[in-house]
Parts: C-alpha cells; structure tokens; sequence
C-alpha cells in the first residue's frame, strides 16, 4: 500500500526517517524542476530543493490540508525558496524582455521528467502567446516575487496599469493552460 502525502508529511513532522526518505523521493523531481525553472542555474536549484525539503520538515506540523493539498503547499514552500534566492541577486540588473526570455527558452540539457518538461513548455508556449507587457509583468510577478508596486515603481508605470496587466495576464494564461478551479 502506497502511502498518501499527508501520512509521509505527518510521519516527517513527527520524525519518522522513512516517512521523510519517501515524501523527498515523491517530490524531489517537481520540487527541483521548479527551482530550476525559477532560477535558471542547476547547483543553485539544487540549494533552492534542499532549503524548500527542509523548511518542508521544519514547518510540516503545521500543514493544513483544508488549505491545500501537500504538493501544493510543498512546491509554494519551493517557489518561495527559489524567490528568495532571486532576491538577495536582485542587484543583478536584467532588461525586462530578458526576464521572459528565461522562462520562455527551455535550458539545455533538461532532465526533468517527461510531465513536467511538458509543463513547462505548455507554460512556455502560453507566456510567448501573451502581449509582451503582460508576460513582462506576469514573469517579474510570479517568478522574481516583484510586487505590482516594485514593477510600476521600475518600469515607471501606474500601479493600476501593472495590477491590470498581471491580472489579464494570468487569466489569459489560465484559459490557456485550461486551469479550472476546484
């Protein structure tokens, strides 16, 4: 019998080494493709998985699952992680337009598995097919963990304007990646 996600989060918040072992070996692929996805570096992915599997452990007594289910919770845990690491090389200055070039190029020599590589590019593909200004502002957004203050502050635009461009821009990759909800 297969153990469900929120029995090896409870034996892992409980200190059960195997439940531990298990739960990083179900997620360990998604939870390192996204590092990678987000920051673009493999060594520095690895950290991110590591930092995202160990505040994983550490807050993992107080998971919820009226709030989410574990993978969710799991990956929001490494997308933070991942953001976190993007914002202390934040000083790192990028043109815009690169920003969605990253997300959008597939890396070389991506080992990712076959279901999440075809993730990817479905989200790759959608975020091509958005009016630049929206997938601009989408990526900075979801990926760099910019507020809508922070891009209108550096693209010296309204915030209204990049509130409106984010929230079209996610709807449109919504319907694009047949998002539904619940």
């Amino acid at each position: 019998m297969v153990a469900t996600d929120e029995a090896l989060l409870a034996g892992m918040a409980a200190g059960d080494a195997l439940a531990a072992a298990a739960f990083v070996r179900r997620y360990q692929a998604r939870v390192f493709g996204l590092a990678l996805t987000i920051v673009g570096v493999r060594a520095t992915a690895e950290d991110v998985a590591q930092e995202a599997f160990t505040r994983a452990w550490r807050y993992a007594p107080g998971y919820d699952p009226r709030r989410g289910a574990v993978s969710t919770w799991l990956l929001t845990i490494a997308r933070n992680a991942a953001v976190d690491v993007l914002r202390t090389t934040r000083d790192q200055p990028y043109d815009p337009a690169t920003l969605v070039d990253l997300v959008t190029v597939r890396p070389a020599g991506d080992e990712a598995p076959a279901d999440a590589v075809a993730d990817r590019e479905r989200l790759r593909t959608a975020l091509r097919s958005l009016p630049a200004e929206q997938a601009q502002a989408v990526v900075l957004a979801a990926y760099y963990g910019l507020t809508a203050r922070e891009i209108a502050e550096r693209d010296g635009l309204p915030l209204g304007t990049v509130k409106t461009r984010i929230r079209l821009g996610l709807g449109r990759l919504r319907d694009l990646m047949e998002v539904r909800d619940g």
